[in-house]
């Protein structure tokens, strides 16, 4: 028996469909790498960005605690006051100081220590970024804690 000539013709949309959705599903893949990387890049340094303003604000925190104004203000009136002979003194421009209070002291050191840079893992493995985001958000509500002790 001799096949029916019209085979390819009644075939021809089922290969069409067929050759399509391989190309598109090699097409997917390598795009999907492609933005998966921008997507897990950007997300990475949106997340190092906040936890870089957490630190920087533990540290204008711990610099306006009672007990570091001491230091640096005795050393900086013993400079001023040799100044003073040649020329007028300038004022320096501080933040108030903030409350005496051990415990406000000890959770501004423990939002520093949670998003301290040298400490935090860029690896990308789970586990690093699990404890990355833990650390992370134990910082803001310990940095929420301390805003409201502030205010």
């Amino acid at each position: 028996m001799a096949s029916d000539p019209f085979d390819d013709v009644f075939t021809l949309e089922d290969r069409f469909y067929r050759q399509g959705y391989q190309q598109g599903l090699e097409d997917g893949e390598a795009a999907g790498r492609v933005e998966g990387r921008q997507f897990g890049m950007s997300t990475g340094f949106d997340k190092f960005l906040e936890s870089g303003r957490l630190a920087s604000r533990a540290i204008v925190w711990a610099n306006r605690l009672p007990s570091s104004q001491n230091t640096t203000s005795s050393s900086s009136a013993a400079g001023a006051s040799a100044a003073a002979d040649t020329e007028q003194p300038k004022q320096a421009c501080t933040l108030p100081t903030l409350p005496d209070n051990a415990r406000l002291g000890k959770n501004i050191k423990m939002v520093y220590a949670l998003v301290e840079p040298e400490t935090l893992s860029t690896s990308n493995v789970d586990e690093a970024v699990q404890d990355f985001d833990d650390r992370f958000k134990r910082a803001q509500g310990k940095a929420k804690v301390v805003e409201k002790m502030i205010c």
